[in-house]
């Protein structure tokens, strides 16, 4: 695999498995609050009626998780595209940009930024 590919597909990879780690802990806090609460025997309700019930320390974490499906979509589509595009060529900046996005957290603005030059990069590279 050349250099170009496997830099853009490491920050793949670890957002995809930060995105399962967020998963797990959301599941073994979830879990055990929704049966605390008896949400769970009830399937009627819309997920403001869940949230109201559900403490606030359970509830960031899903709120983490599904922000982690948001958003990374488009980074994983576009790291992808550049690593394919590019394929040989060992740019630095596309990897930089993509590390970058792992500190989306604190970062989330700019996180936008650098999907939006990634995507211009990406759009160069194809058209």
């Amino acid at each position: 695999m050349s250099p170009a590919i496997s830099n853009l597909l490491g920050p793949v990879v670890a957002l995809n498995g930060w995105t399962f780690v967020m998963e797990a802990w959301m599941y073994v806090t979830r879990i055990p609050a929704f049966q605390r609460a008896n949400i769970a025997a009830d399937n009627t309700q819309t997920r403001q009626q869940i949230d109201l019930k559900t403490p606030a320390h359970v509830r960031w974490k899903a709120d983490n998780f599904n922000n982690l499906l948001e958003q990374p979509t488009q980074f994983y589509a576009i790291a992808l595209v550049l690593a394919l595009a590019r394929a040989g060529k060992d740019d630095a900046t596309d990897a930089y940009l993509a590390w970058g996005i792992m500190r989306r957290f604190a970062l989330y603005v700019l996180s936008s930024g650098i999907l939006a030059v990634m995507t211009g990069r990406a759009a160069m590279a194809v058209f």
